[in-house]
């Protein structure tokens, strides 16, 4: 089998694909280039992109800035509360360690719990278990009995340096009991307001306390006030590195935007670029972005688009000259022979009528066959699809054929699959296709050659995916590789083939019949020569009914 041939012409080359290396004007000027953006700017579109990455960046980071700050706040004062509690019970236990030695709030030494406080940097007060005040905020005390002077007497130094007295005469180093506040008294209602006391600073109200537990009972309690400024430059210091994280991330959120951005919007830019290249006449401009994703997809996708236009294009073209040429060939012998019997120059015979009448048999066949590819187009609009036998559909095209066949001295060979082969196909067409199919390889195969038409079922790949097939093969002359490409183009005439008459439509009809069956043909040389054309059809589900 050979495509369609006329004997009036020699085959035109083929042009080959477009490769877009040509590039020129201005639309196609930044297209020959790498897969980059064609412009310094984004344009609006990526202004755009970026002002909304820009502000999900901004707010995204300042939200993380703010449960930052919230919860370092938070950490720093419950770790900050959690050391001041600590300090309280050492102090506790230093104060239950002096009532244990003295037996008692009479006599007890308060220097060492008074030392730790003065270490924290708190205002201290310990009281005893009915509510006394035993060491007061500015070392004084007020305690049951005589002692409540002599608990203070044995403080420890600011600087921690000893145990030295609160009071104590410079020339004989004698101790001396410290005076009493004269605003204490020796109840509960006495004790004077901690946070005006004479200690290392003024309390904030932020305190705590803590029992004094001895033998098993609590003999009173401390109180310790800290200052408003305490442990603010473990807060300042995470302040200053969260605003430093800050600010470094808004850059860097605002740098991965604007990348982003370009390598979004440089692909479409430049497609756009090379479309309107393409509009301006510069059919060899293309895109050529090496984009991952969809937008490598979008670019590969127009380019081959592109390739399409201007391969349609070009068989426009063509099929526009071939059209003229085959209609020219009849027409002027139709008007050359009519012009004679007209003039006299010749006897209207019937050899002159009959020769007269092949040509406008043969412009009628053209027509036809115009008119047909014109069908086949359409014919996605007017299926009129059943479930049908795909066997049955082949043997009764080949019955039909087989006068045809065996009249240009064709054996004929059919292989049935062993049972049916449900399509869901309009029968109608299909039918024109496969007859279409065996008068071309009755027209183009050598008297004692062989066909054989094979229907069969490829295995299933998985749920609703079978295909069966329709194979029809020969012996013949076979095409050249180099022209299979081309075979079912409309008017194509292979080059074996110049000396047999044809249309070259007839394999353009069965490609656009078959595709419109969602199915595919393709043609290929058999193994020991000859030509295989090989139908591929969507299978109809299993059980289903058949027409």
């Amino acid at each position: 089998m050979t495509p369609d041939a006329g004997p009036d012409s020699e085959p035109e080359p083929r042009p080959a694909p477009v490769s877009g290396s040509g590039l020129s004007g201005a639309g196609a000027d930044g297209a020959a280039r790498s897969g980059k953006g064609t412009g310094r700017g984004a344009g609006p579109l990526g202004r755009r992109l970026f002002a909304a990455f820009a502000v999900v960046a901004l707010a995204s980071i300042a939200l993380l800035t703010a449960a930052a700050l919230v919860g370092t706040e938070r950490g720093i004062g419950t770790a900050r509360q959690a050391d001041r509690q600590r300090v309280a019970d050492r102090v506790a236990a230093a104060a239950a360690d002096a009532y244990r030695r003295a037996a008692g709030w009479e006599g007890a030494d308060l220097g060492p719990a008074r030392t730790i406080a003065l270490g924290a940097e708190a205002v201290l007060t310990v009281r005893d278990a009915d509510g006394h005040m035993l060491l007061s905020p500015g070392g004084h005390g007020g305690g049951p009995g005589t002692g409540q002077g002599r608990g203070q007497m044995h403080g420890t130094n600011r600087d921690g340096t000893g145990d030295t007295p609160d009071s104590a005469d410079p020339a004989t180093g004698a101790e001396t009991s410290a005076a009493p506040d004269p605003g204490a008294g020796q109840g509960p209602s006495a004790t004077p307001d901690p946070s005006a006391g004479q200690g290392p600073g003024t309390s904030s109200g932020r305190a705590v306390t803590a029992d004094i537990r001895a033998d098993g009972r609590t003999v009173g309690s401390v109180h310790l006030g800290f200052p408003a400024a305490s442990g603010t430059e473990g807060r300042d210091i995470a302040w200053g590195w969260i605003a430093v994280a800050a600010l470094a991330a808004l850059a860097l959120a605002l740098a991965v935007s604007w990348y982003v951005t370009r390598r979004l919007t440089g692909p479409v830019v430049r497609v756009a670029h090379t479309a309107r290249a393409i509009a301006a006449g510069d059919r060899a401009a293309r895109s050529r972005v090496d984009a991952p994703g969809e937008l490598g997809e979008l670019s590969r996708a127009f380019d081959t688009m592109a390739d399409d236009v201007t391969r349609a294009e070009g068989a426009r073209r063509r099929l526009a000259a071939d059209v003229a040429h085959e209609l020219r060939t009849p027409l002027a012998a139709l008007q050359a022979g009519l012009e004679e019997l007209r003039d006299g120059y010749a006897e209207p015979a019937p050899e002159r009528l009959a020769a007269l009448h092949d040509q406008t048999l043969r412009l009628g066949r053209i027509v036809g066959d115009l008119a047909k590819l014109s069908a086949a187009e359409s014919a996605r609009l007017s299926l009129h699809r059943t479930t049908l036998d795909l066997t049955e559909l082949v043997r009764g095209a080949v019955r039909d054929r087989e006068p045809e066949l065996r009249a240009a001295g064709l054996t004929v060979r059919t292989r049935p699959a062993a049972g049916p082969l449900p399509v869901h196909a309009d029968g109608d067409r299909l039918h024109q296709a496969l007859g279409n199919l065996l008068s071309n390889t009755a027209r183009y195969c050598r008297p004692g050659d062989t066909v054989t038409v094979t229907a069969r079922a490829e295995p299933r790949k998985g749920a609703g995916d079978g295909v069966v097939v329709i194979e029809v093969a020969d012996d013949g002359p076979g095409i050249p590789a180099a022209e299979l490409p081309y075979v079912f183009d409309r008017l194509w005439r292979g080059s074996v083939a110049r000396d047999v008459g044809g249309s070259g439509i007839g394999l353009a009809v069965v490609k656009e019949l078959v595709t419109a069956h969602g199915g595919t043909v393709e043609a290929s040389s058999g193994p020991e020569g000859g030509t295989v054309i090989t139908v591929r059809l969507p299978a109809a589900p299993p059980g289903a009914v058949r027409n």
